[in-house]
C-alpha cells in the first residue's frame, strides 16, 4: 500500500513541476475602459538606443558582388570594382572551381553551391578578433584576405 501512494505522489510532483511560469513581454498593466468613456491613445515612444546598429540603405552603399561563382567562373569583372581592390587582384589566380567531391558535399549539405569570391561594400562588412567578415546568405561565412576580396571559409569545403 506504501508504494502505491509514494509513485503516485512522485507522478504528481513531476507533473507539476515540469511547467516553468514565463512572464509576460508586455509590462504595461492591461487597460480598463469604463462604459462611456474613451480609451486615449498609446503616446508612449521607445527610446532609441545608442548602441543599437544603425541601418544600412543598399541604394546609397550598393550591393555585394559575386566575383568569383562555385563553378570557377568570373562574374565580375575588374573595371566593376574599385580601384584600389582592382590593382591588388588577379581574377585568373582566383577562378577556380571546387572539385567534384567538394561540389557533392556542399550540395548535400547546404543545398547550394555558394559563391567563391565577393566583393562587399564597408556597410555591410562585420569586424572580429580573427579579422573581416561577413555572413552571405545567413549560412556562409566569408572572411576578407589581403587582396580586398571576401573569400569563402575554407571549412566549408574542406
Amino acid at each position: 500500500m506504501r508504494t502505491p501512494v509514494i509513485a503516485l505522489c512522485f507522478v504528481v510532483l513531476v507533473a507539476a513541476c515540469h511547467r516553468k511560469t514565463v512572464p509576460s513581454k508586455n509590462n504595461a498593466p492591461p487597460a480598463t475602459t469604463l462604459p462611456g468613456k474613451s480609451v486615449p491613445p498609446n503616446t508612449t515612444v521607445p527610446p532609441a538606443h545608442a548602441d543599437s546598429p544603425a541601418i544600412i540603405n543598399p541604394t546609397i552603399l550598393g550591393s555585394p558582388l559575386i566575383v568569383v561563382d562555385g563553378s570557377g567562373n568570373i562574374v565580375t569583372s575588374k573595371d566593376r570594382l574599385p580601384s584600389d581592390i582592382a590593382a591588388k587582384v588577379h581574377l585568373s589566380n582566383l577562378a577556380r572551381s571546387f572539385t567534384p567531391a567538394q561540389k557533392k558535399n556542399l550540395v548535400y549539405r547546404y543545398k547550394m553551391i555558394p559563391p567563391k569570391v565577393l566583393y562587399v561594400p564597408e556597410g555591410y562588412v562585420s569586424k572580429s578578433a580573427r579579422g573581416k567578415y561577413i555572413i552571405y546568405r545567413k549560412k556562409f561565412w566569408y572572411w576578407q584576405q589581403a587582396d580586398g576580396l571576401f573569400h569563402l571559409d575554407p571549412t566549408y569545403y574542406q
